[in-house]
């Protein structure tokens, strides 16, 4: 088993998982001394490229992206999403599953599901491929209105079972996304494996962001999203100071010239 997965495995009950998203090389590297995993998640869609559905996103597309994510990692554990469409059987997840991990280099893919993705999960871990799960808000087939998961008692045991057949086909962890939180804590305490939330509770045994989010420089209104600063307002500062040195002729001075 991969050294960085055993980490993450016995930080269950014990400390808090950091995870948070990143798209490049810049980000990762700073992310890097601060998390315990990196996930290239296939929100890039709708934060970098405006897309209304991570649907959109191409196995081509993420590997690109983890790429060049995958040069500033070097602590942290490298999770990739799966993108819709390249985990329709076993064979065609194998496939793209190993593509992705030949070009980025990452230690683990995630893929969306429950009950319908198990028997793909287990061919994947039979070879030797490392598989984070995901329940709740699942965004590769997520249709109409936003709600949280487990308001009804069909939907809570639904969860539930899906939960522990993730467990029992090999996952190292599941995301829980925006599960109501009484039923994230239920999850999280009949596992053995850590779950990571997203507007799930502090009852997991860690949280992601979108790291755009976090920092202030993706705009959203979701509920679960706290940011933490504001980076646009340093950007523009930036940018402003720049444009005011080079209009007054001060930039580049004789320091920055050759």
């Amino acid at each position: 088993m991969n050294i960085k997965i055993k980490k993450i495995l016995s930080k269950k009950n014990k400390t808090k998982i950091i995870c948070l998203t990143s798209y490049s090389k810049n980000i990762s590297e700073i992310l890097d001394k601060h998390t315990d995993i990196i996930l290239v998640g296939d929100s890039l869609g709708s934060v970098l490229y405006s897309f209304d559905t991570t649907k959109k996103v191409s196995l081509n597309m993420i590997i690109e992206h983890s790429k060049s994510v995958r040069q500033g990692v070097k602590k942290s554990l490298m999770v990739v999403d799966m993108p819709f469409n390249t985990y329709r059987n076993k064979r065609e997840a194998l496939k793209n599953a190993k593509k992705i991990i030949k070009y980025s280099k990452a230690d683990a893919v995630k893929l969306e599901g429950g009950k319908k993705i198990i028997d793909i999960v287990k061919y994947l871990r039979k070879n030797k491929i490392n598989v984070m799960g995901h329940l709740g808000i699942l965004p590769q087939s997520h249709k109409g209105k936003f709600r949280y998961k487990g308001k009804t008692v069909s939907e809570r045991k639904k969860l539930v079972t899906d939960a522990r057949l993730l467990q029992r086909s090999g996952v190292f962890s599941i995301v829980l996304e925006c599960i109501e939180t009484k039923l994230a804590k239920k999850i999280t305490q009949n596992l053995k494996i850590p779950t990571i939330g997203i507007g799930s509770s502090v009852n997991c045994d860690g949280q992601v962001l979108v790291t755009d989010d976090l920092i202030g420089l993706n705009l959203t209104k979701i509920k679960f999203v706290k940011s933490y600063q504001n980076i646009r307002k340093h950007i523009k500062l930036a940018i402003k100071n720049f444009s005011r040195d080079v209009k007054k002729n001060k930039y580049p001075s004789k320091k920055y010239s050759y």
